[in-house]
């Protein structure tokens, strides 16, 4: 359910806005996501995980609130990002 060293360290690479740049927003946004769309694919196979699904709750709270910061700050920067992750339909 989690997300390997190796694949945050390819989303950190991708997303961030200068070298050795692991906190930004859009770095932050882009984990989130990777480690929600696992807990996703976790819960077609275990659908009465109630415990995880709690916390993939607070994973989404957390997300919205990120993303919420970075719409206020730079819009587009938040464009830009929704758009590379797919986020808005």
């Amino acid at each position: 359910m989690s997300i390997t060293a190796k694949r945050k360290a390819e989303l950190v690479k991708q997303y961030a806005t200068k070298e050795g740049d692991t906190g930004s927003p859009e770095v932050q946004i882009a984990i989130l996501s990777e480690r929600i769309r696992n807990l996703t694919e976790h819960f077609k196979t275990h659908k009465q995980d109630k415990h995880s699904r709690r916390g993939l709750m607070a994973l989404v709270a957390n997300r919205r609130s990120l993303l919420d910061y970075l719409k206020k700050g730079s819009t587009e920067r938040y464009a830009k990002l929704i758009e590379a992750l797919g986020l808005r339909k």
